[in-house]
């Protein structure tokens, strides 16, 4: 028998895991004393299963403890976890923040689509990460052909910018160096409170919190950044040099189809622009393989990408249908075909990698100490460096190798 306790196991998005600390608080502010809550996505196909999954295996575990599920997978697919034996209760993304909904006898899932406002999160200390994480907004507008997570999330809806600023300035006072601002479409933030662009709240946190040494943006939608923020890209040191693009593929034909609102040019003369007037920035970015309808052809546009866009930091998802989505009705590749395409995808991205960090080598870059023995540089790399340098602390290290994956530094 474990020990009692509430147990979260956060699945998908940074997002997610931020809120898995105040579902933490929530539960035990509810009473809950002996509990798994499985927070789980709804991205994929296979986010599902390991929802479903990770519900039975909890219970199997531990079958005195309490099994609840939430997250965008329950938000979704609440049927399907309400019927399932092993679990006790479904809660809503809205719900799961509310200590309230955990003394619930059954589902509760409201219409997320209703929402109209964030829900602002408790103030939960992040004293386990180096990196802190704040979220700005929550819930997207637009609907791409493929995506599930607007019924999860809901439309978007910013957090106010003195809220932001706030909290930003409480995580610099526990001693965090770096924070990162998250949310489900963050280049999205604003016009639903009168904000111009998401460039104008990272601009009040780097006036208001002077203090604070590093602000990293997640993952963005480049067709969104305001001039504002590009500028703020372009020149402002304390902003890092690291974008993680949703990019989603390489040919206009498919972007069409997936309803994306960039072109492929856009794209690369974006990524062409930035590296000219910052060239330490490094890209990341999403890419879906095998989509309905994709040939060869259109897919090996997916795979140039990857050089033409200088992508270091590449997240290949192999295309997974879901339900009730306008790409689940259209012609589909064959799931062998699918498996190889990102299986090709990813080696482009490590062969792109690869390349990259050798380029470091010799370089001296700040590194965010997250715990012994391995940091963050601004560009996102890691970098294994001397045990003796303490966590959540920033030094100045010299490059002398890499592993392939992370880099090497000794310290200064």
């Amino acid at each position: 028998m474990s020990e009692h306790r509430v147990k979260v196991e956060n699945f998908g998005c940074r997002l997610n895991a931020l809120e898995g600390d105040v579902i933490s608080q929530a539960a035990q502010q509810a009473g809950l004393t002996h509990a798994t809550i499985i927070n789980g996505c709804a991205v994929t196909g296979e986010a599902m299963r390991q929802a479903r999954q990770a519900a039975r295996r909890a219970k199997r575990d531990d079958p005195e403890a309490q099994i609840i599920v939430t997250g965008c997978a329950a938000q979704t697919d609440a049927k399907q976890f309400t019927a399932m034996p092993e679990v006790d209760l479904v809660l809503g993304n809205e719900e799961k923040l509310s200590p309230k909904a955990y003394r619930s006898a059954s589902t509760q899932v409201s219409d997320i689509m209703q929402r109209q406002e964030a829900t602002p999160l408790m103030n939960v200390p992040q004293t386990g990460r180096a990196r802190a994480f704040v979220q700005v907004q929550t819930g997207c507008d637009h609907r791409c052909t493929f995506c599930i997570i607007p019924f999860g999330r809901g439309n978007s809806r910013s957090v106010p910018i003195e809220q932001v600023v706030e909290k930003c300035r409480q995580l610099v006072e526990q001693g965090h160096q770096e924070i990162v601002l998250t949310g489900v479409d963050v280049t999205s933030y604003g016009p639903d409170i009168g904000v111009d662009g998401l460039g104008v709240l990272v601009r009040a946190i780097l006036n208001h919190v002077p203090s604070l040494p590093r602000l990293r943006l997640s993952s963005i939608d480049a067709v969104e950044i305001d001039p504002s923020l590009l500028d703020l890209v372009i020149h402002e040191p304390r902003l890092m040099p690291h974008l993680h693009l949703s990019l989603q593929a390489g040919d206009d034909m498919i972007l069409k189809r997936m309803k994306r609102r960039h072109s492929r040019q856009q794209a690369i003369d974006f990524c062409d622009k930035l590296k000219s007037q910052r060239p330490d920035i490094a890209f990341g970015a999403d890419i879906i393989a095998g989509f309905p309808t994709e040939t060869e052809a259109m897919f090996e546009q997916s795979l140039k990408l990857v050089e033409q866009c200088d992508l270091i930091w590449l997240h290949v998802f192999p295309y997974s249908q879901r339900p009730g989505t306008p790409a689940a009705r259209m012609p589909a590749v064959a799931g062998d075909i699918i498996k190889q395409r990102a299986a090709r995808l990813r080696a482009a991205g490590d062969q792109q990698r690869q390349q990259w960090l050798e380029q470091q080598i010799g370089q001296q870059m700040n590194v965010l100490i997250e715990k012994p023995g391995f940091g963050r540089s601004e560009n996102f790399a890691g970098v294994s460096c001397d045990d003796n340098l303490a966590s959540g602390t920033i030094a100045r290290l010299t490059i002398t190798g890499h592993d392939g994956t992370a880099l090497q530094g000794v310290a200064l």
